[in-house]
This record gives C-alpha cells, structure tokens and sequence, in this order.
C-alpha cells in the first residue's frame, strides 16, 4: 500500500486538492516520458533542463498542499538535476534509471499510481513539451468594488444658548428707626447749692451723618440704605468641543481598480493555490505567469498613487526575478512593495534578496495561512 503524507494542509478548499492531483497524474506522465528520453540519450540537454524545471516546481508546490515528503523528494531531484545540467556529457551516471526511480517514488507519497513506461520504441516518443509554461492569457483582476458613498455632512453645531436674564433683585427692606436718645434731665433741688467745680470743656456735639444719596428705584428717605447692586448672572460654561479626529482618505475610483496584490509565478498549482486564498480574503489582484510579460504590464500600470506588493518568484521563464527588480528600481523606483518567492531559502539567498532592495523573502513551499497573513501585514489592512 502507498504511503503518503496526505492532509496536512486543513485551509484547503474542498476539491482544490483533488485538481492538483489531477494536475501531477499528467505531469507524472511527463516525467516518464523524460525519463525515457534519458535512457536512450543521457546527454539530452533539453530533457535535463526540463527535468530541473519540473523538479523545481514540485518541490515548491508539492509542500503547499501538505506533501512535505514529496516536496524534500523534489528538492533533492532538483539538485541532481542542476549537477546534470552543469555536466552533460559525464558518462558514469545512469541519468535515465534514477529518474524512473524518481518518478515511482513520487507517485507513491502522492498516493497516485506510477504512469507506465511508453511501450513504442524511443523513436516514436511524442515530443517533450517545451521548457517552462507557456504565458498565460491577459492577467485576470477580481471586479473593483462599488466606491464608497461621500460620507454625509455633519450639521453644525446650533449656537450657544443666550445667558439668562439676572434674576430681579427683592425689594429692600425698610431698616428699623433708631431710638433718640432723650438729654439728662436737669437737677431737681434747686435750693441746694453746690459746691463750685471746675467746669469740663464741652463736648462737641456730633454732627450728623449725611444721608446717601437716592438710588433710583429706592424711596427718598434718607434713612432707607440704599439696596447693593445685584451680582451680575455668569453665562454657563460650555461643555469643551471634542478632539477632532483625523479622517483618513478615502480612495478614488480610480485607486479602487488598482490591484493591491500582484503576483508573478510559473507554477500552476501554487498560482492557483494564492488565487484562491487572495480572492477568498477580497483582494484585488493580478497574476503573471512570464517575466518578460510582467515586466511589461508593471511598467506600463497606472497605480494612481498606491503601492502594490508585489509577489515576485526568482526563478521566471524568459526573465528572472532579480532581473524584474532591477528594471523597476531603474525605471519607478519606489511604485512597488516586492517579496521575493522562492524554494532556495539559503542564507545567502534572502540575503540577496533584501540587500537587492525587497520587502520580504517567502520561502516555498509556503502555508497558505502564513502566507495570507504575512500578506495583511505588507498590504497594511
């Protein structure tokens, strides 16, 4: 029975798994084929080159969708593959048996049965497909959404209440009148003759208080204090306005169309597998399958302003990544966020990356999950 490492991957659609299956039945199928163009000619530049090609893809794809097995399977292949390559002509490697073996073993820890060898001769073999997936049709945007409505005008604040009248002051009260004080009366025995005393000085009488003059409103009597004037009423305190928060800007329709994820990658499966967890989460983006054909579109987009991440694979048909970058830091500088993508996740590899001037390094294969959540952080959602 084949063992696999089957479903290790649960943020998985249901029925995606299934259509990569279905795609590695076929390209099962292409490695056999491979494989017997080895056998019959192990110096066969071309099969090497779409031996390595093949490998490189399952090695990053195979991971993705839970078969870790396979894709350190693939990686190994991919560096015999590179070695292949670099020396055709060495004629002590049996190139066409280790791949048959190669092939069979991937297909076991896929759980799909191994395809059989072509019975026709070599001769006869249908012809390899050609090197790299072919450019894939106009880069397919999701739908802008409808523009957010202006927002509404706030109404403006109704004006401050008017100040209350002061209230009216009580009439005053009359004050009590002050008793006269009577003058001492004379001595009664006037036949009594008193004894000569020196006379005290006088005391001088005490003049009068003058009375205040009238307020208006108050009688004329100038007894009657005058009423003291009433405490003029505050106005009450007005409650403090609240801070004004700064309103971020909305995007005009125009930005609205603009993708926000664009992604440049030549595996099918893994191309399918980002598409489906971008559309599920509402991004807008757009997906390239040839460098040369990204290159093209990137320097002609009109990005009204915005940013876009950029998801740049490193090893592209027709031009690479590092190839990619240079061109837009040389032609708009500073238009795109880029994250390198890649299976070779060296030390030296990510340093390249960054100091070549990208955001990131995202390591395949990759989990969808982190993935998606390392691309909310770039995006800044």
């Amino acid at each position: 029975m084949a063992m696999t490492d089957r479903g290790t991957s649960p943020e998985l659609p249901p029925g995606l798994l299934e259509e990569y299956l279905a795609g590695m039945r076929a390209e099962l199928a292409t490695l056999a084929a491979i494989a017997e163009r080895l056998a019959a000619a192990s110096d066969d530049s071309e099969a090497l080159e779409a031996l390595r090609r093949a490998t490189h893809k399952i090695h990053g794809s195979a991971g993705s969708y839970g078969f870790m097995e396979a894709s350190r399977l693939a990686a190994g292949m991919e560096a015999t593959a590179k070695d292949w390559v670099a020396w055709p002509g060495d004629p002590e490697v049996e190139r066409g048996p280790i791949t048959r073996w190669f092939v069979a073993r991937l297909a076991e820890m896929l759980g799909l049965p191994a395809p059989r060898a072509p019975a026709a001769p070599v001769a006869t073999t249908p012809p390899l497909p050609p090197v790299g997936s072919p450019p894939s049709p106009r880069p397919r945007a999701t739908p802008p959404p409808k523009p957010a409505p202006p927002p509404k005008p706030q109404p403006s604040p109704s004006p401050a209440q008017p100040p209350s009248r002061p209230p009216t002051p009580a009439p005053p009260q009359r004050p009590q009148r002050r008793a006269a004080t009577s003058p001492p009366a004379p001595s009664a025995s006037p036949t009594r003759v008193p004894r000569p005393r020196t006379p005290s000085p006088p005391t001088p009488p005490t003049a009068p208080a003058r009375p205040a003059p009238a307020q208006p409103g108050s009688t004329d009597l100038p007894w009657v204090t005058p009423p003291s004037p009433a405490p003029t009423a505050r106005p009450p305190a007005r409650a403090p306005a609240p801070p004004v928060k700064p309103t971020t800007p909305q995007p005009t329709a125009e930005a609205l169309r603009v993708p926000e994820v664009i992604y440049v990658e030549d595996d099918a499966a893994l191309a399918e597998l980002l598409e489906y967890g971008l559309r599920a989460h509402g991004y807008r983006f757009a997906a390239y399958r040839n460098g040369r054909e990204a290159l093209r579109e990137l320097l002609a987009l009109d990005v009204q302003g915005t940013h876009p991440l950029l998801l740049l694979d490193v090893d592209l048909p027709a031009l690479d990544g590092y190839s990619i970058l240079g061109a837009l830091q040389r032609e708009r500088p500073g238009v795109y966020r880029v994250v390198f993508t890649t299976v070779h996740g060296t030390e030296e590899e990510q340093l390249r990356g960054l100091e070549a001037g990208a955001l990131d390094y995202l390591v395949k294969p990759m989990s969808l999950r982190v993935a998606l959540e390392k691309i909310k952080r770039w995006v800044g959602r």
